[in-house]
């Protein structure tokens, strides 16, 4: 240990039985040639001793870093693309910076990014969290960082988060699609357990349609693996005479596969075939035919975790710590 009693980089080292060098090039990112042990160790090392950089510590003593760690589950998404719009547009009024990182729903990526990004000395978080954010969230805690969750409603008494409507937005517009006259319902779209997201929005869509009177069938797909012909062969086995059918696909990045999968029966869109998806307002515009989409406000969304964000770093607590935003449905040509 130094002189003051703290754990030292050359105390990481011995403890990981490697070099003061190796440890160094993992606190600043450079693992390329590095063995997936060895990050392993050195990682447990640093969460078992808890331990910051000195310069890091230093800063963080002297005043405010003015910066921001921001993860994200996918970032190749526009969904996730206007968040970040949002996010930094925000931070940089008030002063701050942004760092960004893509969890690719990895909960040990997750864990690295914040554990890294904690060494540079960020103030506080915004997070979409993967199911297994729960121990990392203990580490930003005994660190005295806050952090807010986006795009996911967690239920910690003491968490805070911004989300949009997904459960009603979809129960409202399913009620919506009943009333033009569908009467056969199908889901197709990813494991919802995964997220809490997806949670809300196959529950908004089953309970409608359960509710109401109706039945419905659904397709699990898993991600980014979408079998084209499964999906037209499950659409066209359910598909009745004089039963209008509502596709309803909640998952943005599922939507364009599956309505390409579905193009053979383009003739029959939308009397006797509808299609809804979430989001890809961009390209939805532009296929043929257009199609209707529950759209969340994500710019808005990733300003108002900016400003729930540094309301908390500033201490000034004039935010709401639970906020939800509405969605919008843009009605085009993919449904009656």
């Amino acid at each position: 240990m130094g002189r003051d009693g703290k754990i030292t980089i050359k105390d990481i080292a011995l403890m990981a039985g490697v070099s003061k060098t190796t440890v160094s090039f993992f606190l600043n990112g450079k693992t390329d040639k590095m063995s997936p042990e060895t990050e392993a160790r050195i990682r447990e090392m640093i969460e078992k001793t808890n331990y910051r950089p000195n310069i890091a510590a230093r800063t963080l003593n002297q005043k405010k870093t003015k910066l921001i760690g921001v993860i994200i589950g996918d970032i190749t998404n526009s969904f996730s693309s206007k968040i970040v719009k949002g996010i930094e547009d925000t931070a940089r009024k008030h002063g701050f910076q942004t760092l960004i990182g893509n969890s690719s729903y990895d909960a040990e990526m997750e864990a690295s990014y914040v554990n890294r990004m904690l060494t540079l000395g960020a103030d506080g978080f915004i997070i979409q969290p993967t199911p297994g954010f729960y121990e990392t969230s203990k580490i930003l805690k005994r660190e005295g960082k806050p952090f807010v969750y986006f795009d996911s409603k967690v239920y910690e008494d003491d968490a805070y988060w911004v989300k949009t409507d997904n459960y009603t937005a979809t129960y409202r517009t399913m009620e919506n699609l009943m009333e033009k006259g569908y009467k056969t319902f199908l889901m197709i779209g990813a494991d919802p357990s995964r997220l809490s997201t997806r949670i809300e929005r196959s529950s908004g869509f089953t309970d409608c349609i359960l509710e109401n009177g109706y039945s419905y069938e659904s397709l699990e797909i898993k991600d980014g693996e979408i079998d084209g012909e499964k999906v037209l062969d499950f659409v066209k086995s359910h598909m009745k005479a004089n039963h209008p059918t509502l596709v309803y696909v909640p998952n943005c990045w599922a939507l364009p596969e599956v309505y390409h999968a579905l193009q053979p029966l383009k003739e029959k869109i939308p009397k006797e075939l509808g299609i809804i998806g979430f989001d890809n307002v961009e390209w939805a515009i532009y296929s043929d035919p257009k199609l209707t989409t529950i759209v969340q406000p994500a710019y808005e969304e990733g300003q108002k975790a900016a400003e729930i964000l540094i309301d908390q770093i500033e201490e000034k607590n004039s935010e709401k710590p639970h906020q939800t935003l509405k969605c919008s449905v843009n009605w085009l040509e993919s449904t009656m």
